[in-house]
């Protein structure tokens, strides 16, 4: 094996080994050893997806194994600096040491943290402090633009409501969602284009919002929605097979009744 031998067990240093060797520039893989940091980014966002599936699944066996692919992932984006001379693994490690301990100061210094809340408030203050936000635009500023958009603008509006830019209550968040699709409503009636994708990402911002005040994750619970409404689908199509036909074949509303008919199975259920 090119240098390493095959054994049972593996540890950090040998998929370190590994990916040096994938990425020699005469000897590695054709495909590893030409990549990228931008050409496997999306790989970086896929793979940890599939961590948070199976942690959803709650299969350990497969957890394991998507965590592997998320290691890779960090070994080969390291591996891509230290080629260049910008840092190796062990700074990488040592970075996230000294985060940890310096966030910490409630089990490595002499704060107090008795709750879970205040230990989150000693780590947000010390990041803060950390990353030179002094102000709050740049703790808007500061949330990452990668993000999906509604986590983005669920933790963009946290951070305004921290600095008292917020509804006073769930009804007022409510309020101002019926409003923006009002809004929604005038620019459809236009036919502006332009207004109309601007007026449905407000509506989606106010509606995360509101998921604030629900002490709901609107990213969660569009997730949940597109499963239930896959699960309904299906049972609709199952309802058209039983009359011997494909949900295809049907008109707009020969569907809408058999939707509402999934929609009573899965209620009485």
């Amino acid at each position: 094996m090119n240098g390493l031998t095959q054994k049972e067990r593996y540890n950090m240093e040998d998929l370190l080994e590994i990916v040096a060797l994938l990425r020699d520039p005469e000897n590695g893989c054709p495909w590893d050893k030409v990549q990228t940091h931008t050409s496997i980014r999306k790989n970086f966002i896929e793979e940890t997806y599939e961590v948070a599936d199976a942690i959803d699944l709650a299969d350990a066996s497969l957890l394991c194994e998507e965590l592997g692919d998320v290691l890779l992932q960090v070994a080969l984006h390291t591996r891509m600096e230290e080629e260049q001379g910008a840092f190796t693994f062990g700074d990488v490690c040592t970075g996230i040491c000294k985060k940890l301990i310096y966030r910490h100061p409630h089990i490595f210094g002499d704060a107090g943290a008795q709750t879970p809340d205040e230990a989150l408030q000693n780590w947000e203050a010390l990041k803060r402090r950390e990353k030179h936000r002094e102000g709050a635009g740049d703790d808007l500023d500061s949330v990452p633009a990668a993000l999906p958009a509604l986590m983005r603008s669920r933790k963009v509006a946290k951070r305004a409501a921290d600095h008292g830019f917020t509804y006073p209550d769930a009804q007022a968040a409510i309020a101002d969602l019926e409003q923006e699709l009002t809004e929604l409503k005038q620019a459809v009636a236009q036919g502006s284009a332009d207004a109309q994708q601007e007026e449905l990402g407000d509506v989606l911002f106010s509606a995360a919002n509101v998921s604030r005040f629900l002490d709901c994750d609107a990213e969660e619970a569009l997730d949940a929605a597109t499963v239930k409404f896959v699960r309904r689908f299906r049972e609709m199509e199952r309802l058209a097979a039983q009359q011997g036909c494909a949900v295809d074949d049907l008109s707009a509303a020969e569907l809408d009744k058999l939707w509402k008919r999934a929609k009573e199975v899965f209620t009485k259920r």
